[in-house]
């Protein structure tokens, strides 16, 4: 597999007037990853998306995919399947006609049976689109995307919608699609996706990107927690620790095993009660707070 970026995206500015969506963001997503741009409402993700779909030229900085512009179309388009948010699919033409169509105007090729039956769609081949239900449209959405495996695929809050059943569908789908090599990209709200799934993150808020790296990397880059309550008061404790709003104590560390086998080491020796003991790294949407405060 080729080690060349197959999307680089350097220094990218992007204002709407007087407002600057995105500021100076670099980042790059290598062959056969699975890279989740992450933020909160307004951090510019979808803005960044567009550029690198070609939907929208930037203000200044340089995006390039498969060594092109995404401008271009003839060399882009055929090798990028893209799930937006809103597809915005004509609501006179039915679920056949809509993937069809897809297919024609990026130019893959496909078995349209074939992927309907891959997104569950088969028995609404038939049906108009305005007759879909919203998870249905979703699955539809995907159904664009994937259609002639193509090398790279966008999805833009793919789950959002569905329902357990149909997002254990799409997963499965993109772990298949991801063993035969193709790229994804994905923005999504729900950050356990993203930590089960990504091989990197990149946090962006405000327009520019804080943090990026594995999940194991920007969970690192905080302490875990211990928190616990005492009956009484107690002992001075082995550790540094603090109390929270609601009366437990709370110690941050970034050696874990060690402080939790000193504690309780010490409430043994002391005999002193633990309760509601909770100990255990942090968690990937404790980095999202604390790049969004």
């Amino acid at each position: 597999m080729s080690t060349t970026p197959v999307i680089e995206v350097d220094r990218l500015n992007l204002a709407y007037g007087d407002f600057h969506a995105v500021r100076d963001l670099s980042f790059e997503v290598r062959p056969g990853e699975l890279y989740a741009l992450l933020g909160t409402n307004g951090a510019g993700k979808t803005s960044t998306l567009e550029v690198v779909e070609g939907h929208r030229r930037q203000t200044s900085g340089t995006v390039v995919v498969f060594g092109h512009h995404p401008g271009d179309r003839r060399a882009v388009r055929p090798r990028t399947g893209v799930m937006l948010q809103e597809s915005g699919f004509s609501p006179d033409l039915t679920v056949r006609e809509s993937v069809g169509l897809i297919g024609r105007l990026s130019g893959r090729s496909d078995d349209v049976d074939r992927v309907l039956d891959l997104v569950d769609l088969t028995d609404r081949a038939g049906r108009k689109v305005s007759q879909l239900s919203g998870g249905e449209k979703r699955r539809l959405d995907f159904a664009t995307a994937v259609y002639g495996t193509p090398e790279l695929i966008v999805l833009d809050e793919p789950t959002t919608g569905l329902d357990i059943q149909s997002r254990d569908a799409v997963w499965a789908t993109v772990d298949r699609l991801r063993e035969d090599g193709t790229t994804i990209v994905l923005t999504t709200h729900y950050l356990e996706e993203a930590q089960q799934r990504a091989d990197r993150i990149g946090l962006m808020h405000r327009g520019t990107l804080h943090r990026e790296g594995t999940v194991a990397e920007l969970t690192r880059s905080l302490p875990a927690v211990i928190r616990f309550s005492l009956a009484e008061p107690a002992p001075m404790l082995p550790v540094r620790a603090a109390v929270d709003a609601d009366g437990k104590v709370v110690i941050e560390t970034f050696t874990l095993q060690q402080d939790l086998h000193a504690l309780l080491g010490w409430a043994q020796d002391h005999a002193v009660e633990l309760r509601d003991l909770q100990a255990g790294p942090t968690r990937l949407d404790d980095v999202f707070r604390a790049v969004a405060r």
